[in-house]
């Protein structure tokens, strides 16, 4: 299947970075992180999704793993800010130029600060929405947060099942 471009893979194109599209149906239209993992045949802690948060009028982008969930604690802590919120959905086209499900952390209108879930750092490859509904990028995660000028942190909640802290 013969895939176009999107503005993410032009701009790791134009970098020269090294990058596989991993394309999947989604005729189903189940665009859940998990389900996208599932599709891609890929371990869902190495395929990440892409929030994107505000505090006031700035915003902050967090890319953290499909089956976890963003601690606003710590994403306001990473971001400087006393709190944030997440955008709203409807929000999300205007100040992105991606739509819910295909947003990437690549080739946003603007570059915001970008945070990426610590537990990428040590992966060969990490899967990220290519900025198409249907599409992901597999690359080297320290190749991503130098594309996007992001920090490596911890941004996702530990919620223990035992009753231990």
């Amino acid at each position: 299947m013969q895939v176009s471009k999107t503005n993410a893979m032009r701009i790791l194109d134009a970098k020269k970075i090294i990058f596989e599209v991993l394309s999947y149906d989604n005729e189903d239209g189940k665009i859940h992180g998990i389900a996208v993992a599932e599709k891609i045949d890929r371990d869902p802690e190495a395929v990440f999704k892409t929030l994107v948060s505000h505090s006031g009028p700035s915003l902050y982008v967090f890319v953290i793993p499909v089956g976890a969930e963003l601690d606003l604690k710590k994403a306001a802590k990473a971001a400087g800010e006393k709190k944030i919120e997440m955008l709203p959905v409807k929000d999300l086209l205007k100040w992105t130029g991606y739509v819910r499900g295909g947003c990437s952390p690549v080739g946003m209108k603007k570059l915001y600060p970008t945070f990426i879930d610590s537990s990428a750092e040590p992966l060969a490859k990490m899967a990220v929405s290519a900025g198409k509904i249907g599409l992901q990028m597999e690359l080297a995660p320290k190749l991503l947060a130098n594309t996007v000028a992001a920090k490596f942190i911890e941004l996702t909640r530990h919620d223990s099942t035992d009753g231990t802290p």
